[in-house]
């Protein structure tokens, strides 16, 4: 049996005083996979920063259970849209994958051998462990969104939550990257926003589509 780890109750947001998202009600399972799709400016990135928590709702809640019971929180990995990280920032691809880690890492101590190791497979497992000196403002965009699905997957998340994630992905990558999406899915649940209806078809066991300012927001067409 699988617990539900998130619930939405009639989730409302609004930007700059304006709706954006209106009375939304959404269940996620463990190891469910959801598909977010609808129109830019619709709410879908919104969406994913309400549930973590960078995105206060104006109405309605969202709740978090852990094995069936009330929590404040869950560990969550985030993969923003690339446009949204800045690659002026000075820090080399291994620290961005690392920096995924910080909230296990006792303050003004080193991570630990097992940590290193867990850095070390991710950036294997994406491909870009050449690269780990390399600064991310030389990195191509669709290097620089393996590194970021790295930092959101090195801490083994509960729940996994992907902005768009194959907008910039590279030939040599793309072939690999839905069935790692699979395989993420048998430990953790994922939610993915994007417009690529036929990948989701393939992947998730729900798609939510949220049309424009709609009155109640999401359609579950699983």
């Amino acid at each position: 049996m699988n617990h539900k780890l998130i619930e939405l109750d009639k989730l409302t947001l609004a930007y700059e005083g304006k709706t954006i998202l209106s009375e939304l009600s959404l269940i996620v399972y463990e190891r469910d996979f959801t598909g977010i799709t609808g129109p830019n400016g619709g709410g879908k990135t919104s969406l994913l920063k309400a549930i973590l928590g960078l995105l206060k709702p104006v109405a309605g809640h969202i709740a978090f259970y852990q094995k069936g019971k009330p929590v404040p929180s869950l560990s969550m990995g985030y993969l923003p849209q690339i446009n949204q990280t800045d690659r002026k920032f000075p820090v080399c691809v291994r620290e961005v994958v690392a920096s995924g880690l910080i909230a296990e890492k006792p303050p003004f101590r080193n991570f630990r051998p097992e940590q290193h190791r867990r850095i070390d497979e991710v950036m294997e497992l994406m491909n870009v462990a050449p690269l780990a000196s390399n600064p991310i403002g030389e990195l191509s965009g669709g290097q620089l969104q393996r590194v970021l699905l790295g930092r959101a997957l090195v801490s083994r998340p509960q729940v996994l939550l992907l902005d768009e994630p194959a907008s910039y992905l590279d030939k040599q990558f793309e072939s690999h990257f839905y069935p790692l999406l699979k395989e993420i899915n048998k430990e953790s649940a994922i939610i993915m926003v994007s417009h690529d209806i036929k990948a989701m078809s393939a992947l998730t066991n729900h798609i939510i589509h949220i049309p424009p300012l709609s009155g109640s927001g999401a359609y579950d067409t699983a």
